[in-house]
């Protein structure tokens, strides 16, 4: 393998994400016969089968998925390298991959757009998915940072909060509930809610609420977009536990109100998340500074509503 050249572990890294020779050609702006030519090359200096059909799919045989481990950590450690050389060159230059949970979509591209009018040279990367696949992504190291709430617990992570994330109860104006004071938790064993799907963890968040008070609703329904699940509210189906980030402008119009339930809102934070060993360039440590000193004023200054009804 000490013969395999870069273009080649590249053409291997674009068949196993896109299961396709036809769309690893395209994604590479190569031919189709060139990409199935390197990958015979490929097998031949590795001696053994890389890739075979599956169907009408292409799938990567068990010597495939180690190489193609390696060719991974081949091209980060390129990348990494550019990152270095430009740092040493003095070039406020670089890419920095983040994955971002979907309650924090609300705020990140702006946060986001604030880092790039400060560091314009730096081209970041964005990934918007519930909790679950935003871990996989840091797992698999296709992210460089994660912006999340509770950091995870059966993965090697550091975590640094930058921010304050209150989670709340929120009902269409019209509610029974919406006027009322001092909400007991078990009042609302009986009423209908409206909820993320399993990984996400605005969901975990209102499983650890409820069981923590002894209650657990008798209706829900499982929506998987927190903008489905607000017009769901406003419509009347029933409430919602969300991230009050997420409803700060419904809130400020009346479109939706926090009812005022006793342990409410529970106060998490917000993190900046990276694997241990994940050694950060340049500009992902740029990025995580600035997260960590602009955060918490950035937020602080997010519209989350005018209070209860």
């Amino acid at each position: 393998m000490r013969d395999a050249s870069m273009r080649q572990l590249q053409i291997l890294v674009s068949l196993a994400k896109n299961l396709s020779f036809t769309r690893a050609a395209q994604a590479l702006h190569l031919t189709q016969p060139a990409v199935s030519m390197q990958i015979k090359a490929l097998e031949r200096l590795a001696g053994v089968p890389l890739v075979e059909r599956v169907g009408r799919q292409v799938a990567l045989t068990q010597a495939g998925t180690r190489i193609l481990h390696h060719a991974q950590a081949v091209l980060r450690s390129l990348d990494d390298a550019e990152e270095d050389l430009a740092a040493l060159r003095g070039l406020k230059a670089g890419r920095v991959s983040i994955g971002v949970v979907s309650t924090a979509k609300y705020f990140a591209p702006k946060l986001l757009a604030l880092f790039a009018r400060q560091h314009p040279g730096i081209e970041l990367k964005l990934a918007v998915n519930n909790r679950e696949t935003v871990l996989q992504l840091l797992m698999e190291n296709e992210v460089d940072l994660a912006l999340m709430g509770t950091p995870p617990r059966d993965l090697e992570t550091s975590a640094f909060p930058f921010a304050r994330h209150p989670l709340v109860i929120i009902a269409a104006p019209e509610h029974p509930l919406a006027r009322r004071r001092g909400i007991k938790v078990k009042a609302l064993a009986a009423e209908s809610f409206l909820v993320r799907e399993p990984g996400s963890g605005t969901r975990a968040a209102m499983e650890r609420f409820f069981a923590a008070h002894g209650v657990s609703p008798t209706t829900t329904t499982e929506i998987s977009s927190n903008e489905t699940i607000k017009q769901a509210v406003m419509a009347g189906m029933g409430l919602a536990f969300l991230s009050q980030h997420a409803v700060g402008l419904e809130l400020s119009a009346g479109q939706l109100v926090l009812l005022d339930v006793e342990g409410l809102p529970v106060v998490r934070g917000w993190n900046i998340v990276h694997r241990n060993e994940k050694r950060l360039s340049p500009a992902a440590l740029v990025f995580k500074k600035f997260v960590l000193k602009e955060g918490r004023a950035f937020l602080a200054n997010w519209p989350v509503g005018g209070g209860r009804s």
